[in-house]
């Protein structure tokens, strides 16, 4: 009996892992096409950097909700 709960830990270890790597992928994919706007159009400040790196942490909050609502 030990076996599937230690079997049904591992898996939900490597499920919310996962679900972190891709918060930060959302996240870090948007901010970087913020920083290179910002840099093609040469601003001192960063603000399509703080625009879309908001816009990738609501997108990839979406994600996980609607994920995490299919799976249970």
């Amino acid at each position: 009996m030990i076996e599937p709960q230690k079997n049904k830990k591992a898996t939900n270890f490597i499920r919310y892992t996962g679900i972190g790597f891709q918060m930060l992928a959302t996240i870090g994919v948007f901010a970087f096409a913020g920083y290179k706007i910002d840099g093609y159009r040469n601003s001192e400040k960063l603000i399509f950097t703080a625009l879309l790196g908001l816009l990738g942490v609501i997108v990839s909050l979406y994600q996980i909700i609607r994920q995490l609502n299919n799976r249970d």
